[in-house]
């Protein structure tokens, strides 16, 4: 089943109504390759459609969230950015220069995190991981080699 085929499943058993507007928007979400924020979704949604507004956007992606079809996240100060809910846990590296999104999985990773819950006396019901780094070589010394 295709991403949007999924994501209007999903809308569909939560009797979410289908407008053409709304389409449109889930068909930007489901081609997304980022963790697009409100503005880039609405950008993005006028291109195919101009007549969908920005509170349309926000109204709809408030709507997708709170049926669990998209997950928001803050990688950066003020900016809310989404993404289709994983169907697999990753975790997710932040470029501060270029505010590039790279989602991961390591196993290494989840093991230590079960082994610290444990040995506190907890087990781990959900997490979430964001990684803000810079890289080893900056932008600027890159672009003046």
């Amino acid at each position: 089943m295709s991403k949007l085929a999924e994501i209007e499943r999903r809308c569909a058993d939560h009797k979410l109504r289908m407008t053409k507007q709304r389409r449109v928007l889930l068909r930007v979400i489901a081609q997304a390759k980022d963790h697009p924020d409100i503005e880039k979704l609405h950008r993005r949604t006028r291109f195919i459609d101009p007549t969908v507004s920005l509170a349309t956007i926000y109204r709809t992606v408030r709507l997708l969230e709170g049926i669990g079809v998209l997950q928001r996240h803050e990688f950066t100060a003020g900016r809310s950015c989404y993404e289709v809910t994983p169907k697999r846990h990753h975790d997710h590296l932040i470029d501060v220069e270029s505010g590039s999104v790279i989602e991961f999985r390591c196993p290494e990773i989840e093991r230590l995190q079960a082994e610290i819950a444990r040995r506190y006396g907890y087990r781990i019901i959900d997490h979430r991981l964001d990684i803000y780094a810079a890289p080893l070589q900056s932008s600027r010394k890159r672009q003046s080699s």
